[in-house]
């Protein structure tokens, strides 16, 4: 996890380019995610890196904070639901898991311990989306 050194930088210093100001007329997730390029990783929420991952941003930097967090307590709820950080995790693309194959290979190790009742508890196609993280080569 040595992305994690850079705690006190943002994706906009770590991920170059910078990004250009949101336009005016931006939606407020536009707006969201040009805010968060420019947090210091160690100031980002368990939300704020699940909209992160979720829109597929500098995820080679937060990956590795989701990750973190995700072995801890799998089924975080970050914003929406149990689970959500988890989800948004293994569905990011196996290119963006192809650099951090240590932190996929220890993420898929916790999930094959979840209960399968806690599972079953998830959205319909939770269950899926694991096996197919923890089947991935």
């Amino acid at each position: 996890m040595d992305r994690l050194l850079h705690l006190d930088r943002a994706l906009d210093e770590l991920d170059p380019p910078r990004w250009a100001a949101p336009d005016a007329d931006a939606t407020h997730l536009v707006r969201k995610v040009h805010e968060l390029r420019c947090t210091p990783l160690g100031q980002l929420r368990p939300a704020d890196l699940r909209t992160l991952v979720s829109q597929q941003v500098s995820l080679p930097h937060v990956l590795p904070l989701a990750v973190r967090l995700l072995l801890e307590d799998p089924l975080l709820e970050a914003y929406f639901y149990e689970g959500d950080l988890l989800l948004a995790a293994v569905e990011a693309p196996g290119s963006a898991w192809a650099v951090l194959p240590d932190l996929a290979a220890r993420l898929r190790a916790v999930i094959t311990t979840l209960p399968a009742a806690l599972v079953a508890d998830l959205p319909s196609g939770a269950a899926e989306e694991l096996t197919r993280f923890v089947t991935r080569p």
